[in-house]
């Protein structure tokens, strides 16, 4: 498959401290890629890298998108309408959840939506809060109603950085569901960052185990979970790894 990202020698510092070194790394187009790995482990540094909200600290890196070099200064508009992120905390504005849906399209200048965003909120389970406020929704339906201005967008590729970390189970599922079905129908890449191993091998075509902002080992997800080659990635599989 062709290469969505191509990353080479990408280094992050902040200070005098590097939180994310990454000598190689590709990413595959429609591939579900998941980043594992402790707290601290550079997960989401990385995954804000992917989605072009902040630049390698090193002038010898390199970050592709489809081939062709891009930063956080230097990318356009139609590279970064291709990307869409879902943090693990939503941030709702203040105002309906339709409106905070349709945020994105209107900022794109489509003021007759309704129809899209109506079907999206039926994906997400939330039509029928589709005038709610915000301050009166469960943190599940938050969570569900940003997921739903991601997808409304209808992006090439979905960053997740802990989707449904805070989230009850009947949430969780709900969620899993919905971004397998992202992936299986839309064909979207999906490059997800979470603590859950469950999680990282019910959904992922591939698993990297990121520790102290180094790639351990990236593998295919069955022989990630059942034959890992580094003995710290067998040890963090089992929950045996001490950090």
């Amino acid at each position: 498959m062709e290469a969505v990202y191509t990353l080479a020698n990408v280094q992050k510092r902040y200070g005098e401290r590097t939180v994310l070194d990454i000598p190689a790394l590709t990413i595959a187009q429609g591939e579900v890629f998941a980043l594992v790995g402790p707290s601290g482990a550079g997960k989401s540094t990385l995954l804000r890298l992917l989605g072009l909200l902040e630049a390698p600290s090193t002038g010898t890196a390199s970050l592709q998108f489809d081939g062709q070099p891009v930063t956080y200064a230097s990318a356009d508009i139609e590279q970064r309408r291709q990307l869409a992120m879902v943090f693990q905390r939503p941030v709702l504005l203040s105002r309906s959840v339709r409106a905070n849906v349709a945020y994105g399209l209107r900022l794109r200048g489509e003021r007759d939506a309704r129809e899209q965003v109506e079907a999206v909120l039926e994906r997400v389970s939330l039509l029928h809060l589709a005038d709610a406020h915000p301050r009166t929704l469960s943190g599940g339906e938050m969570q569900r109603a940003s997921v739903a201005r991601a997808l409304v967008l209808e992006p090439r590729v979905l960053l997740l950085d802990e989707p449904t970390a805070n989230l009850d189970p009947a949430n969780v599922r709900l969620l899993e569901d919905l971004f397998r079905e992202q992936h299986e129908e839309y064909g979207t890449t999906i490059v997800l960052v979470t603590h859950n191993v469950f999680q990282a091998r019910r959904l992922a075509d591939r698993v990297a185990l990121l520790l102290d902002g180094r790639l351990v080992e990236v593998a295919d997800t069955q022989a990630f979970f059942e034959s890992p080659e580094d003995p710290r990635t067998a040890a963090f599989v089992r929950g045996d790894y001490v950090y």
